[in-house]
C-alpha cells in the first residue's frame, strides 16, 4: 500500500489514434520510444493506425508483420487497427480475425502512396462486410473537393502565414465528408466513427445522426482543444495538422459538443514525423508534414483546459479512459477502476504547473507545438496492470506490454 496523500488515482488512459510508423518508418517513430512516452503521460492502452507503417495493416502478411516487429518492445497495451484501401475488402475478415480491431479509412489523399483513399464505390461493400463483422470502420473525414478549389484559389498565397494552410482545408470539406459517410451508415448499419473532428460547422450533422439512432460517434483532439489559429505564428510548422487548428470561436464549439455528447472522446492523433519534414528552417505550410505529436502530453493538455471551464476528473475519465475503451472493443478491461478490469491506473497531481521543454518529451523527435506550454496536471506514476511502468518522468519498466 501507498499513502497518495492529495493525488488522484484516474483509469489509465486509452489512447485510441496513435502512429507508431513500425515497420517502415521507424525515423518516424516506433514502438519503443512511443510506448515508453505514453507510459510516462499516463498512457496504459494504445490502438496503432494502419499507416503510417511500411507495410500499411492492410492485409493479414501486413498486420503479422507489425505484431512482430511490437513483440518486446512495448511499455504499455498495443492494439491495432486495420485499413480499409482499394482492393482490400477480401482483407477484412481474416484482419479481424487476426485481431484488428477496427478499420481506417481515408476519404482524401492520406499524404503517404501506400495507403490509398476511398470513396462511395469502395466504401459500401467494405462497410456492409464491417457491419456482418462486428468492429467500427474509423474515417479521417475530409473530402477532396472543396479543398482542391482552396488550393486552387491559394496558389500565390504565403505558404508561410499560417491563415494559408488553414484557407487550404476549409469546413466543408468535413462538412461533406460527414454527410457522405452519415448516409452510409444509415444504408449499412456499420458503426462508423469520425476521428480527429476539428470544424464546428458539421456539429448538427453529428447530433443529427445520434438523435437519429446511427451507430455513429466522434473524437476531437487535445490540439484541437488547446490551440487556437489567431495564436499559431506564421511559419511555426509543428502545428500543421489536417484537418487544421481552427478559430477560438471554432475551439469553444467543440468544448460545448464534448460537454453535451456529440462528441465523444477525446484521442491524441499522435502522428510525428522526422524533424526535416516539417520544414523547419523554411516554415514552408504546404510543404511540411502534417502531424502533431502529442501522446505523452494529452492528459495535462485536455485537463489544462478542461478545468478552466469547469470539467471535472470524472469527465476525463469518460473522454480520455471509456469512451476510447468502448470504441476499441474493450470495456470491461481498459478504461474504469472497477472489479475484473486491468489494473491499469495513473495517479496524477491535478494541480501541479509544468512547462513542456525540449527535455521532458520523450517521443523519438521533441519537434511538439507544445513546447514551451504550460500545463495543468502532471503524471506522479503509471501502473500497467498493477505494476508501475513510470514514475516522475521516467519510463521504468519497458517491455511489459501486451499485444491486445
Amino acid at each position: 500500500l501507498e499513502d497518495l496523500g492529495e493525488l488522484v488515482v484516474l483509469p489509465g488512459i486509452v489512447d485510441t489514434h496513435v502512429h507508431l510508423n513500425e515497420p517502415g518508418r521507424t525515423e518516424w517513430e516506433g514502438f519503443a520510444t512511443a510506448t515508453r512516452a505514453a507510459a510516462i503521460g499516463g498512457v496504459t492502452t494504445l490502438v496503432d493506425m494502419p499507416l503510417n507503417s511500411i507495410p500499411p495493416t492492410t492485409t493479414r502478411e501486413a498486420f503479422a508483420a507489425k505484431r512482430a516487429a511490437a513483440r518486446g518492445q512495448c511499455a504499455v497495451d498495443v492494439g491495432f487497427w486495420g485499413g480499409v484501401v482499394p482492393g482490400n475488402a477480401g482483407e477484412l475478415a481474416g484482419l479481424v480475425a487476426d485481431g484488428v480491431r477496427g478499420f481506417k479509412c481515408f476519404l482524401v489523399d492520406s499524404g503517404v502512396e501506400e495507403f490509398g483513399w476511398v470513396g462511395e464505390r469502395e466504401l459500401t461493400p467494405a462497410m456492409q462486410i464491417l457491419a456482418g463483422l462486428g468492429v467500427p470502420l474509423l474515417v479521417h473525414a475530409e473530402v477532396a473537393g472543396p479543398i482542391d478549389a482552396a488550393t486552387r484559389r491559394l496558389a500565390d498565397a504565403d505558404p508561410r502565414k499560417y491563415a494559408t494552410y488553414l484557407a487550404s482545408r476549409p469546413e466543408a470539406s468535413e462538412e461533406q465528408a460527414i454527410a457522405m459517410i452519415t448516409g452510409l451508415c444509415r444504408a449499412t448499419g456499420a458503426r462508423t466513427h469520425i476521428v480527429h473532428h476539428s470544424a464546428a460547422l458539421a456539429l448538427p450533422l453529428l447530433a443529427a445522426a445520434k438523435k437519429n439512432g446511427l451507430p455513429l460517434t466522434a473524437e476531437t483532439c487535445p490540439h484541437y482543444l488547446h490551440f487556437t489559429a489567431e495564436t499559431i505564428p506564421d511559419g511555426a510548422t509543428p502545428f500543421k495538422c489536417a484537418p487544421p487548428i481552427r478559430s477560438e470561436a471554432n475551439r469553444e464549439l467543440l468544448w460545448k459538443a464534448l460537454a453535451d455528447g456529440t462528441l465523444d472522446f477525446v484521442a491524441s492523433d499522435h502522428s510525428p514525423c522526422s524533424p526535416g519534414l516539417k520544414a523547419l528552417e523554411v516554415g514552408d505550410f504546404v510543404a511540411a508534414w502534417g502531424g502533431v505529436s502529442g501522446l505523452q502530453l494529452a492528459l495535462p493538455v485536455v485537463w489544462t483546459e478542461a478545468s478552466r471551464r469547469g470539467h471535472s476528473l470524472s469527465d476525463i475519465a469518460r473522454w480520455m479512459c471509456a469512451g476510447p475503451a468502448r470504441l476499441a472493443g474493450l470495456t470491461g478491461r481498459k478504461g474504469s477502476i472497477t472489479a475484473g478490469a486491468d489494473a491499469d491506473l495513473v495517479v496524477f497531481d491535478d494541480t501541479a504547473t509544468t512547462t513542456v521543454t525540449p527535455e521532458s518529451v520523450h517521443h523519438r523527435h521533441k519537434v511538439t507545438p507544445y513546447a514551451g506550454e504550460t500545463l495543468r496536471g502532471s503524471v506522479h506514476a503509471t501502473y500497467l496492470r498493477g505494476r508501475r511502468v513510470a514514475e516522475a518522468g521516467r519510463a521504468l519498466a519497458t517491455e511489459l506490454g501486451a499485444l491486445l
